[in-house]
């Protein structure tokens, strides 16, 4: 069958017919953009007379022709891809992405990849076998051999929270994570605090990059100098949280405050707390990130930043939806605001 869609994504020609070429291919042989090509398959009038002419021109001699989405004018399955499925923060994506799929009677496949390649591949396979029209990516890579498979099987992708540079002309959905970062480590400053650890996320993720640079963008701007000896690794989970809080209390001078760059690591950071016997917020401060539904719940309840992970859910599936209609999104790249949620975790630095 032959296929093309919106942005990024392919016109096939039959199977009987040459080498398949990609809407890339056809646009830079046009010298045009490949939203153009894609407004001249789709037949939109916002295109020059002369353009449209050389484009079908290109597409004519390729034997190029329309590929119909699996449900006419819709995209009838998504597909969500994580790198992990064991943390609460990816329920709350599915949440939304669900939300939406279920409001335009679209079925949503989950999977889990874990950065291995087999595992990559195997899920492109199953793939290709369903028929997907559209793959919401999480925080995860996708070799470039399988992002050109991608383009050349004309399914749309969106990535959120891109673990690096994101698939050529992909849209991206993220949020506000170097405010965040800058939000946190500011409230703790004007708690009194000036000695702040800083656990980190994953470093090859662009959102743990961004949520340090405003920590340190946050301690240059009040004149506090940094001290990489207060910034310890982590890996979004409890458990590093657990020890990276450890190893800042066993400093010669240990802070006064913590900022964890997600809840999870908060968490694991009051328990290595508890176990020491001491006290939040009476002995350490502690803030986290992301606003997961439980650290409300937590002893004490959590001062933490508030990421927008259904509403980060809800707009990739949005714009999937869109793409799969030839319908361009109005920015390539989004970030969603976040916002600084003040509960018991934190109080003012001790004399």
């Amino acid at each position: 069958m032959a296929g093309e869609s919106g942005k990024g994504r392919t016109v096939t020609q039959s199977p009987d017919g040459p080498a398949k070429v990609t809407i890339t291919e056809i646009a830079r042989e046009a010298g045009v953009s490949v939203p153009t090509v894609s407004r001249v398959v789709n037949g939109r009038s916002d295109v020059s007379p002369a353009t449209r002419a050389r484009v079908e021109d290109l597409l004519h001699r390729h034997g190029y022709q329309r590929r119909i989405p699996a449900s006419g004018d819709r995209a009838a399955l998504l597909d969500l891809v994580f790198n992990d499925l064991d943390s609460p923060w990816a329920v709350e994506i599915i949440r939304g992405v669900e939300e939406v799929a279920h409001e335009n009677g679209v079925g949503t496949v989950v999977s889990a990849i874990h950065d291995r390649a087999g595992d990559a591949r195997e899920w492109m396979t199953n793939l290709r076998a369903r028929a997907s029209d559209g793959v919401i990516l999480v925080t995860s890579v996708l070799e470039p051999g399988l992002q050109d498979e991608l383009r050349r099987l004309g399914v749309p992708l969106v990535v959120i929270d891109p673990a690096g540079s994101p698939a050529s002309e992909a849209p991206t959905v993220g949020a506000t994570n170097w405010a965040g970062g800058m939000a946190a480590t500011r409230h703790l400053l004007e708690l009194g605090h000036r000695r702040i650890g800083f656990i980190q996320g994953p470093a090859r993720l662009l959102c743990s990059r961004a949520r340090l640079d405003g920590y340190r963008a946050a301690l240059d701007t009040a004149g506090v100098p940094v001290d990489d000896t207060l910034i310890v690794p982590g890996d979004f989970y409890h458990e590093s949280g657990f020890t990276g809080c450890n190893r800042l209390l066993d400093l010669a001078e240990p802070p006064t405050a913590v900022f964890a760059s997600s809840d999870q690591m908060a968490l694991g950071a009051i328990e290595a707390l508890r176990r020491r016997g001491l006290r939040v917020p009476e002995d350490l401060s502690i803030v986290g990130f992301d606003d997961l539904p439980e650290v409300r719940w937590s002893a004490p309840p959590l001062t933490t930043v508030r990421q927008p992970l259904s509403d980060m859910g809800k707009l990739a599936a949005r714009t999937v939806l869109g793409l799969a209609r030839s319908v361009e999104p109005a920015s390539p790249r989004v970030e969603l605001a976040t916002e600084l949620v003040v509960r018991s975790s934190t109080a003012p630095a001790r004399a």
